[in-house]
């Protein structure tokens, strides 16, 4: 069995309050990009997971790896062994260990099927991984788990992401808002809510890694039509009229830069 962890990017994402509970109440338009994390499964006597592949380092448990845990709470039978290509950065906003879920999540829907509580097992193994496992575009409210339909007129549409290679962890950028509320997310198909919609994380995002300030600002200057961070950071995206378009901009950037090049599923 074989399965893309398809990379995760917020179009939008409006934080509404910090709750009683320590969570934030969030509205997110969730995208998804045509690529990302590979995995691979074999049956087998017992559960395994290798992982290998560029990002590999930066996962250093993979007992605890999301991989694990998502195996752990779903029946499929004796045993299987994982394999995990890391190809999306860690600590970057893209939900790749919630991609990586996601598509654990798949692999048992087609050899087993779901069980029907399955959105409540994903949701606790991340508030990103319901979305992850039906990789496709909808809007998430409350923490992100609660999940509507959205039209989707951006289907392969040329997007780059792009990561200045450094880390930055979710719960500091969330530490970092500065709890005003600029209002709620817009309604619409997925164009008018990314166009209209911003992320709030951004700032304080920015503030702790500036170099996100420059990818943005090299990302709208390369003829994107939207260029925005996704999620928590640090990686931002930029939506493009062509795939040729997205190329050039790609040609153009600091090879020092992580980018990935792709269309919207």
């Amino acid at each position: 069995m074989r399965e893309t962890a398809y990379a995760k990017i917020n179009l939008a994402l409006h934080v509404r309050r910090r709750r009683e509970d320590g969570y934030h109440e969030l509205e997110t338009l969730f995208a998804f990009v045509d690529a990302g994390d590979e995995l691979a499964a074999e049956r087998a006597d017992a559960d395994s997971l290798h992982i290998f592949g560029e990002f590999a380092s930066g996962l250093s448990d993979p007992f605890g790896n999301i991989v694990a845990k998502a195996l752990n709470c779903l029946p499929h039978g004796a045993g299987w062994a994982v394999t995990l290509e890391k190809r999306l950065p860690v600590a970057a906003g893209l939900g790749g260990g919630s991609a990586d879920a996601g598509a654990v999540f798949r692999m048992v829907e087609h050899a087993h099927g779901l069980p029907g509580d399955w959105q409540t097992r994903a949701a606790k193994l991340g508030a990103d991984v319901p979305a992850c496992v039906l990789s496709q575009a909808c809007i998430g409210r409350g923490t992100g788990t609660e999940l509507e339909p959205v039209a989707n007129d951006l289907a392969g549409t040329p997007v780059l992401l792009v990561n200045p290679r450094i880390p930055l962890a979710t719960g500091p950028v969330f530490k970092g808002w500065d709890q005003i509320d600029l209002g709620p997310m817009p309604s619409g198909d997925l164009r008018t809510i990314a166009l209209e919609g911003r992320n709030d994380l951004e700032p304080s995002a920015t503030a702790l890694v500036p170099q996100i300030a420059d990818v943005i600002a090299a990302l709208k200057a390369s003829g994107a039509w939207l260029a925005r961070m996704s999620g928590s950071g640090a990686t931002c995206f930029a939506l493009y009229d062509s795939p040729e378009a997205r190329d050039t901009a790609a040609d153009g950037l600091p090879p020092a830069w992580w980018r990935l090049a792709g269309a919207l599923r």
